[in-house]
């Protein structure tokens, strides 16, 4: 019998609105990879390793660029074994293969129609070397939390692109990413000490071995001695030698680091070199041992406000020679822009002239006195400039934020402008320093000319602009009018300035056909002679870097058909995957939108279609955790979460609508007799020694809806029969207590001496004069969130308005505020219910004053509260209601004041728990916390403290830590200490 809420595949239709395209996948491929292919892959690496449905290999199709290619299979490796395998295999069946990692790719390269060979997934760990001056790495790791780690110590990697938070430092190698304040003696190239490399032929290399070069040469003789010919003709060639030297004065990701035999000796190490910036079209490197750069202690950022693009470029040497560590030009369009959808940028700026532009300063300092120097002497720079504001100087942790994620999240916000069905294009160019001015407003008139936006901006301290266009690519005139100003932008940037066409971004497919024109036929040849030399059978990325084929930059472009409204906008960067619970096991928030993209070009009744839809459901839909932590790194806010509750709302049958609708007429009920029956499963697994609370989840679950109850498994009582007692009478706020505290107890594993929840709350209030009354009718009552999560919306609308009629009584029509003990039921209250409200409900709800815990305590208690007994040790959680309603560092600030360390563990995103969700899918918490749990081991902390109930269950439940909510951890800290 089929259960209240499981979803049908029936349910997943095209989106609406959407046309069958092109570039859909044909019909022959709905199987996915061939069985013999499967088979060979799979004896290699393992079948777990071998992803070869049709929803994998459309997933993998896209990256972050305007190109689109249907892999044949995607492996994924195990170590630098199983890549020389792969690549062995490759080599003898005539088959070709791309790497990839984090897929944040602008340019094509990891996209592939053979094999794809993910280098993310099991390429993980670090570790710091010499106290932070070097960093060992496998290429899967983000390079965001390398930075994290590395900041620790004081030092940071030399890159720093604005997708810092996604990419990998595999990816960082391969395409030389620059940065903000990424000099070039700070890039990949210049700063990469060794490696472990795997070679086309399946060779592995490792340059830390004193025998290297005898085993290169044993192994390998004719690449050995090709390497030393080369090496010897070039550095004989004078001019040559002179032009590489004067072209990688500036930023040049465009073509080969032909370079490497000028500044190596020994033929492992020119590889190691010439595999920087390759785009993976010599190999992969596996291991790194990468040289820091060290970091300001103090920093400070600034806007300089100019009146012309001319007048911004004409202080950046000058600027810079002045110890700017970056300095970022923006146009006034750019700036126009940001106002609205950046809380740090200034209103003003909507009324900015077209001819105006800005400067974005960065100076540091090892103390404050230097960085006092610092501003002093770029203040010194623009004394006589003709500023159209005064440059203020931002030393606050918030401030520096918030001017960077307005840099930082312009590729998508641009991206979200884009006209419907047009393809979003972002190019990189580097001039000589000198030349930024002139070069930036010829960068601009070509723009114009071509009707392109003239949205340009860029690291404008080392010459290196970035512009966006928007054409519509299914369109032949619009191929042929984007292919003329490409043409026209190359005999800018080479012919005119000497510039590179790519700066930092990396070659890929779209400037491949312009390498042999910046290099000339000379170092042309080379790289081919090179390429035939490494990769004799071409296996490596064909077309990418180098190609014969003049026009590749204007094939396979992907189309953008209507989908839903609320993920219409995404660009496909891939900002949303580190932070998604299902990342590890399904699918990403990316990935849903990429096969929702996929279902719409298709014609209805395909079977492409048909096997889209089927593998969709729990893939994608039952796997997400629908707690829009995804909206946060998204640079336009797109929560793919709720398209995913909306579809399963639509799953939902009238009748189970209205069993939603009686469960919550009667949650009062339910709720006693699933507290009741959670406490009775609890005796019997405590007899019978069990370890879970499948039988506890199965009672409570089945006296409700099996979709609504919220619960986790784990070693876990009922909650008191009784909440505390207290009075209305001089209470400072109402408590709510949140059902899940209502129903269940603390962890079994919990120290004697730990609380519950309510009597912790109540306690806090208490002991710092600020007591707090519990409504004698709360029982019964919710914030809604079940309903809403699982998509039952009349239940939900039933239930916020019972709550929004309860708390305005509770409160005397907001005299009092209110505090929530479960920052989920927080967030809902403040998020979700006003929208199930109208007329004068509404009204009087909004009037009501909510409080998180966190909030609570850091407003009304901490500064009245006695700290009796301080802790050493703190990991925290921020799940990711806190993260939404931005109270991660209030949290960490509340903490700091009764530990010695608080530390967030990297990697620490939703659980993944989502009410129930980790009950009826664990693997997704698994999948949630598996970079967490790696942080946390071999650690040993005093307390693992969260702000959520379920979040604290399902942590516990895969790390195997009892986590607690951060109003226990005070309560004892706080308890009045007894004299002997």
């Amino acid at each position: 019998m089929k259960k209240l809420g499981t979803p049908s595949p029936r349910h997943i239709g095209r989106p609406a609105g959407s046309t069958p395209q092109l570039d859909a996948v044909p019909e022959d491929r709905f199987k996915g990879t061939d069985a013999a292919t499967v088979k060979a892959l799979s004896d290699l690496v393992g079948a777990d390793n071998v992803l070869h449905r049709i929803s994998d290999l459309v997933r993998y199709a896209s990256d972050a660029s305007a190109y689109r290619l249907i892999p044949q299979v995607v492996v994924r490796p195990r170590d630098a074994r199983d890549i020389a395998a792969v690549v062995q295999w490759a080599n003898d069946n005539g088959r070709h293969i791309v790497f990839r990692s984090a897929g944040t790719s602008l340019n094509g390269q990891s996209i592939t129609d053979d094999i794809l060979m993910d280098l993310k997934t099991h390429f993980g760990g670090m570790r710091v070397l010499d106290g932070g001056e070097r960093l060992w790495s496998r290429p899967g790791v983000i390079l965001g939390d390398a930075q994290a780690v590395l900041s620790r110590h004081g030092y940071m990697i030399g890159a720093d692109p604005g997708s810092t938070s996604v990419c990998t430092i595999g990816g960082v190698l391969a395409d030389n990413s620059g940065g903000m304040r990424c000099s070039v003696d700070r890039d990949s190239y210049h700063t990469l000490e060794d490696a472990t490399f795997v070679l086309p032929s399946g060779t592995i290399v490792d340059t830390t071995s004193p025998t290297a070069d005898a085993d290169l040469k044993a192994a390998e003789p004719q690449l050995y001695q090709g390497l030393v010919d080369i090496a010897e003709r070039i550095r004989s060639d004078a001019e040559l030698s002179a032009f590489l030297r004067k072209k990688f004065t500036i930023r040049n990701t465009n073509g080969l680091r032909l370079d490497a035999f000028l500044d190596e000796d020994s033929p492992t190490r020119m590889l190691m070199r010439l595999l920087v910036s390759s785009e993976g079209i010599f190999g992969a490197i596996t291991e790194s041992v990468i040289r820091t750069v060290k970091l300001p202690r103090h920093k400070a950022v600034a806007w300089v406000m100019l009146p012309s693009l001319r007048d911004a470029a004409s202080y950046v040497h000058a600027l810079v020679q002045a110890g700017a560590e970056a300095c970022e030009l923006l146009v006034a369009p750019v700036l126009r822009d940001a106002v609205g959808n950046f809380p740090a940028a200034k209103q003003h700026w909507s009324d900015l002239g077209d001819d105006a532009a800005a400067l974005l300063l960065e100076v540091g300092g090892a103390t404050d006195e230097e960085l006092d120097e610092a501003i002093a002497r770029t203040q010194s720079v623009l004394a006589d400039a003709e500023l159209l504001e005064p440059t203020v100087f931002d030393k606050t942790e918030k401030g520096m934020r918030g001017a960077w994620q307005i840099r930082s999240g312009l590729f998508g916000l641009f991206g979200a402008g884009r006209p419907d069905g047009s393809t979003y294009i972002t190019e990189d160019v580097c001039f000589a320093p000198e030349d930024i001015g002139d070069a930036s407003a010829d960068l601009l008139n070509l723009l114009t000319e071509y009707d392109y936006p003239p949205l340009v901006m860029g690291h404008a301290a080392f010459g290196n602009l970035h512009f966006s266009m928007f054409p519509r690519l299914t369109e032949p005139e619009e191929v042929e009018h984007y292919a003329n100003f490409i043409d026209d932008l190359a005999e800018l940037v080479i012919d005119k300035y000497h510039g590179s066409l790519k700066a930092e971004h990396g070659t890929g497919v779209n400037m491949a056909p312009y390498v042999r024109r910046e290099w000339g036929d000379v170092a042309w040849n080379i790289m081919w002679e090179l390429k035939n030399l490494i990769d004799p059978h071409g296996i490596l990325a064909p077309e990418v870097k180098l190609t014969r084929t003049e026009d590749i930059h204007l094939k396979n472009f992907k189309s953008f058909p209507k989908v839903e409204k609320e993920i219409n906008a995404c660009v496909e960067c891939g900002f949303c995957e580190p932070v998604c619970p299902s990342r590890h096991v399904t699918v990403t928030p990316r990935q849903r939108i990429v096969l929702r993209r996929e279902m719409a070009r298709q014609p209805e009744g395909s079977k492409v279609l048909h096997q889209l839809q089927e593998e969709f459901q729990y893939d994608a839909v039952d796997m997400c955790a629908a707690d829009g932590t995804c909206a946060i790194p998204c640079p336009v806010s797109i929560n793919t979460g709720k398209v995913m509750k909306d579809m399963r709302a639509h799953e939902h049958s009238d009748s189970a609508q209205k069993a939603g609708i009686n469960a919550a007429k009667n949650y009062a009920t339910l709720e006693k007799a699933a507290r009741g029956a959670v406490k009775a499963a609890y005796a019997v697994q405590q007899l019978t020694g069990s370890k879970t609370l499948a039988t506890v989840a199965n009672a409570a679950r089945s006296l409700i809806n099996n979709d609504l109850l919220p619960t986790v498994p784990g070693d876990l009582p009922a909650a008191a029969s009784r909440l505390p007692d207290t009075d209305r009478s001089g209470a400072t706020a109402v408590y709510f207590p949140a059902c899940i505290n209502r129903i269940f107890g603390i962890s079994a594993h919990a120290p004697a001496d730990r609380v519950e929840v309510p009597e912790a709350i109540v306690a806090l209030g208490r002991r710092s004069g600020r007591p707090v009354w519990i409504p004698g009718d709360v029982a019964g009552s919710c914030c809604g969130t079940p309903w809403s999560s699982k998509g039952y919306t009349e239940g939900f609308k039933e239930k916020a308005q019972e709550i929004a009629q309860d708390l305005i009584s509770w409160t005397d029509n907001g005299t009092l505020p209110v505090v929530v003990d479960a920052a989920s039921c927080t967030h809902g209250l403040l998020a979700e219910v006003p929208k199930a409200l109208d007329g004068d409900l509404k009204q009087q709800f909004a009037a009501v004053r909510i409080l998180d815990t966190i909030e609570w305590l850091d407003q009304e208690v901490m500064d009245y509260l006695p700290l009796t007994q301080p802790v050493q040790r703190v990991a925290v959680h921020p799940n990711c209601s806190v993260e939404h309603m931005g109270l991660t560092e209030t949290m960490v600030s509340i903490l700091d004041k009764v530990a010695n360390e608080v530390v967030v563990p990297e990697g620490a995103t939703c659980c993944g728990t989502a009410g129930d969700r980790g009950l009826l899918h664990p693997e997704l918490v698994e999948s949630a916390t598996r970079e967490q749990a790696r942080s946390l081991e071999g650690v040993e902390f005093d307390a693992y403290v969260s702000d959520n109930r379920t979040c604290e269950m399902g942590l516990e439940m895969t790390l195997d830590l009892p986590y607690e909510s951060i109003a226990t951890v005070l309560e004892r800290a706080s308890r009045p200490v007894v004299s002997p």
